[in-house]
């Protein structure tokens, strides 16, 4: 069921998206060659823990952390561990979502470790702007086809490819709902958008080709050719003055 959230409700997604937006601050401040990616979640469970806020992340489908941690290669569901050690290089996506009041917001940021190399800077770039292109498209009349139809556009006028196996999603009382939002597509299909819908949109943008596996956790995907990738992802609302995006500070 595709459910319309009301100003009430939307505000409470917004008290969990500045949530989900300072644990990111947190997170990029202590994402720093020699940290672990467990750190990374360590200073995300503090945030939680002072804003009394819960993590839709633990325990969903028994997903032990409440961060996502994915470094170059890995496109999304990356588990943190104190065995994975942030090199200077790297990349990194971050991705993470809170719960106030039943109410759940969502995002995703993939940042440099260090000094990077001007490939992955400008992976990093294009896969922002993709997210920013689809933000755009986030108003009422316009289609689900016409977001997906964003991303890729951008994305592979760039070089890039689109992850076609992972799309975005509905939210709200849940952190997944109908509908799912594919970062592909050809615009003026689908549904049709309107005021009081809420969607977490995540361009997974890869700099090789868009074909993934999944790894023995069960959890980790990778690019099957190596190449890095990267994730960007905003919960937003359509309202009566255009998107508004909730995971925001």
């Amino acid at each position: 069921m595709i459910t319309r959230k009301n100003r009430e409700q939307i505000a409470l997604m917004r008290r969990a998206g500045k949530v989900v937006a300072e644990m990111h601050e947190q997170c990029i401040r202590a994402a720093k060659p020699g940290a672990s990616t467990l750190d990374i979640d360590q200073v995300a469970r503090e945030v939680l823990d002072r804003r009394g806020a819960r993590s839709n992340f633990l325990g969903y489908h028994g997903f032990p952390a409440v961060v996502c941690t994915s470094p170059n290669d890995v496109i999304v569901h990356g588990i943190p561990s104190d065995t994975v050690i942030l090199e200077e290089g790297d990349i990194l996506s971050i991705d993470c979502g809170a719960i106030i009041e039943g109410w759940h917001a969502d995002a995703a940021v993939t940042v440099p470790i260090g000094s990077v190399d001007d490939d992955s800077t400008r992976l990093m770039q294009v896969t922002r702007a993709s997210l920013d292109a689809a933000i755009e498209q986030v108003v009422a009349g316009k289609q689900l086809g016409d977001v997906g139809a964003a991303v890729e556009g951008l994305a592979e006028a760039a070089g890039f490819s689109v992850v076609r196996e992972y799309v975005g999603h509905g939210i709200g009382t849940a952190m997944h709902e109908d509908p799912q939002v594919p970062n592909y597509g050809p615009p003026g299909r689908g549904m049709r958008l309107k005021e009081g819908h809420v969607l977490a949109i995540e361009p997974m943008v890869n700099a090789g080709g868009p074909e993934t596996e999944v790894l023995d956790d069960g959890w980790t995907v990778i690019t099957r050719d190596g190449r890095r990738s990267a994730h960007f992802e905003h919960t937003i609302a359509v309202t009566d003055h255009g998107p508004e995006i909730l995971t925001l500070p």
